[in-house]
């Protein structure tokens, strides 16, 4: 009978961590460490040159006048129109555009007109519109007013 060599015993690997043996399978290596934080600071570098961008584009390129509209009432006349009473508080020589609007009572707009308010030398001003409609109003505002 032929004996056969006796079976050899594994190669004894060094006892090595866990963590190790596992960067080692996936091919993680210090230098990944690296990247991540080196594309980490450019992001955050670029993040904060943008921002300060903005801030000081939106800080200089603003206008500096405020605008201020407060719906004082309206009287509805006729079946076909609204007078519309409203105020606005800007400063002295500046222009503004408004929007008008009447509503129904199912608040559709029944009624559009855009006005055009000159330059004045008080902050403070009042004003009166008509505006037509297309059926009977229940309400008439300012929708909107804009520096042009």
């Amino acid at each position: 009978m032929t004996s056969s060599p006796a079976p050899s015993a594994p190669p004894v690997r060094p006892q090595t961590p866990p963590q190790v043996r596992l960067d080692e399978r996936y091919g993680r290596t210090n230098q990944d460490g690296r990247r991540v934080r080196t594309v980490s600071i450019v992001a955050a570098v670029a993040f904060v040159a943008v921002f300060a961008a903005w801030v000081v584009w939106a800080g200089l390129s603003g206008t500096n006048s405020s605008l201020e509209v407060r719906e004082l009432g309206y009287l509805n006349d006729t079946d076909t129109s609204v007078d519309i009473q409203w105020e606005v508080s800007v400063e002295p020589g500046t222009e503004v555009t408004c929007a008008l609007q009447a509503l129904n009572g199912s608040f559709g707009i029944v009624g559009w007109r855009i006005v055009e308010l000159g330059t004045s030398e008080q902050r403070t001003r009042q004003y009166s519109e008509t505006v037509r409609t297309s059926e009977r109003p229940v309400t008439g505002l300012p929708y909107r007013c804009w520096l042009p």
